[in-house]
């Protein structure tokens, strides 16, 4: 099992572009794809939206995002927030392992 957490972060002139890229640069994503548990920390930015980016962030277990959230990186993360005045949705998805659909994968 793991869990996929989708962050919508929206915000304008392009604030949230700024916010992915000053947490690219700055190390910060980096090192939380270097904490024990996660999966995938990635920025996506929606071909329609140029307001709003997208974070898929991937854990193996709930233990591991809890302990991200104690973590130092967290403050960091909430000032740049707060810098480029971001707003954000949230999803989470819990993945079951299944092969279902593998059909219909090309690989």
């Amino acid at each position: 099992m793991s869990i996929t957490v989708n962050l919508y972060y929206r915000g304008e002139n392009g604030s949230a572009r700024a916010f992915a890229r000053e947490m690219e640069e700055g190390g910060t994503a980096d090192k939380i794809r270097a904490e024990k548990g996660n999966l995938r920390y990635d920025y996506f930015f929606p071909m329609n939206d140029d307001e709003t980016v997208l974070l898929i962030d991937s854990w193996e277990n709930q233990e591991a995002i809890d302990l991200h959230h104690a973590s130092p990186m967290m403050a960091e993360i909430a000032k740049l927030r707060e810098k480029y005045d971001l707003h954000m949705t949230v999803e989470r998805y819990i993945s079951d392992n299944s092969t279902e659909g593998e059909s219909f994968i090309r690989k």
